[in-house]
């Protein structure tokens, strides 16, 4: 089928998944309540068994998406030992998400310097005072650490802990979904063979 000829909610679809994620993110950000840029990310485990939690997406451009974490969290464990993702972006309020799957890499030492320094204060501090993912004996445990944690960089000059950074999804495949009257969707799937390979479209059955 002819891209000119694929729409999704009478919207023209394009050959740029893209720009046409950046269109809808951007419908998003106008009316979605909280945090349009959250997304469900998906792992496995050493065993295979898939996990599943929300982020937020902080960047994304042709070369990928991009989230930051705790390399130690149970996510950033089973990341680095995989080394592949899949996302999906949900927004109710339009009845659209986005699904993608590909490898993932880490981003350059500069973006995740250059991200951690924008953090609010609090933020920075938070990076360094939980050990995400393990066992905590009690909430006045990690509050105690972050009291601590603050006087020693109350002044703001706060590095980005080495155990902390971000992961590039590189999809090479990207679904938008539109939902449609009787679940009669409109789905229209972008594959690549790939990380820089043409991008192939066609529509799905609902």
């Amino acid at each position: 089928m002819a891209n000119e000829a694929l729409t999704l909610g009478e919207r023209p679809v394009g050959d740029d998944p893209f720009g046409l994620f950046a269109n809808w993110l951007a419908d998003a950000e106008t009316s979605e309540p909280n945090d349009p840029n959250a997304v469900a990310l998906a792992t496995v485990d050493g065993a295979g068994l898939p996990d599943v939690r929300m982020v937020l997406l902080k960047d994304f451009d042709a070369a990928g998406f991009v989230f930051y974490t705790n390399f130690e969290s149970a996510k950033g464990r089973q990341l680095l030992a995989s080394r592949k993702a899949a996302m999906c972006f949900h927004w109710k309020s339009l009845r659209r998400q986005v699904r993608l799957r590909g490898p993932v890499e880490v981003v350059s030492e500069a973006e995740a310097d250059a991200y951690f320094a924008s953090r609010p204060l609090g933020s920075r501090i938070g990076a360094w005072a939980s050990a995400q993912s393990r066992s905590l004996d009690s909430r006045a445990v990690l509050e105690a650490r972050v009291a601590e944690l603050g006087d020693q960089y109350g002044g703001g000059a706060v590095p980005r802990p080495p155990h902390w950074s971000g992961f590039r999804l590189v999809p090479q495949q990207i679904e938008f979904w539109h939902d449609g009257a009787f679940r009669l969707h409109d789905r229209a799937l972008f594959t690549r063979d790939g990380n820089a390979g043409a991008w192939r479209i066609e529509r799905l059955y609902p």
